[in-house]
């Protein structure tokens, strides 16, 4: 693909990965409104990781936590960080499952532009419900009932639909099992580690042994940059929350789907 292509691919990746507004969507009608030839699922897999890599560096101290509690795990030693990452295996679990049985589905008929409208505003306005309660919200995330982790993680599993957004599904449903606003965006990014690596490393295997070097060479470009987009996102996103509501990206994801409902359905 030609590098403008790219880079306009990773800033739309970048900035709606975390923002609850479905990158997949966004990456799926791009190329549509442009006239470009679909960039493919190894490309937008591979942004995915640079804005994983994002999450990351932005939440190290999180990241370095999730280790230890990796090692407290097999040392069967109680402890915040172990609880943390049981929760994120069990909130992990779902997609899984779902993307295995779904694969085909993903892979070719989910990626059309009337379902990504439809899912753009449905759950645009369910986030808009949850929100509304989002000031009474009081849980902390440090002990969060393992039930609760299932709980967003099967919502999660929505968001192999594009359109859904998986970031603004789980923050949804955190809204709803009475998280805070910043408390239920920081366990949805890190929820996003486990499942964009599971589906990183099965399309890096792929990459490297399909030998094609242009895609290699287009992958590694577009995910470094997605990578600095993300970051960005991550910090206004962050911001944002600490002092506002969800209110314009529902506003956002509704004329989003009523415009592709009018010019492009």
């Amino acid at each position: 693909m030609e590098f403008i292509h790219l880079l306009i691919l990773a800033i739309v990746q970048g900035v709606t990965e975390f923002l609850p507004i479905s990158s997949s969507g966004h990456l799926i009608i791009l190329p549509q409104i442009m006239h470009w030839m679909d960039q493919g699922l190894e490309i937008d897999i591979a942004m995915h990781i640079g804005t994983l890599l994002a999450v990351m560096v932005y939440f190290h101290k999180d990241v370095i936590g999730l280790l230890g509690g990796c090692r407290d795990i097999a040392l069967n030693k109680p402890s915040e960080n172990k609880h943390l990452c049981l929760n994120l295996i069990l909130a992990t679990l779902p997609v899984i499952i779902f993307g295995f049985i779904l694969k085909t589905l993903i892979e070719n008929d989910f990626r059309n532009t009337a379902l990504i409208a439809s899912t753009s505003i449905i759950f645009g306005l369910i986030l808009y419900l949850a929100d509304r309660k989002a000031t009474k919200n009081s849980q902390e995330m440090g002990f969060m009932p393992h039930l609760h982790a299932l709980y967003i993680g099967v919502a999660q599993a929505f968001a192999l639909v594009p359109g859904v957004s998986r970031s603004g599904v789980t923050m949804t449903a955190a809204l709803f099992l009475g998280y805070s606003r910043t408390d239920s965006a920081r366990f949805s990014l890190l929820l996003s580690i486990p499942t964009t690596f599971a589906a990183g490393v099965l399309i890096v295997k792929n990459l490297i042994e399909s030998n094609d070097t242009v895609m290699i060479y287009d992958a590694l470009i577009s995910g470094g940059m997605a990578f600095i987009f993300g970051y960005l996102a991550i910090w206004g996103m962050m911001s944002w929350l600490k002092k506002f509501s969800f209110m314009p990206f529902v506003l956002y994801r509704v004329a989003l789907g009523l415009t592709l409902f009018l010019f492009f359905v």
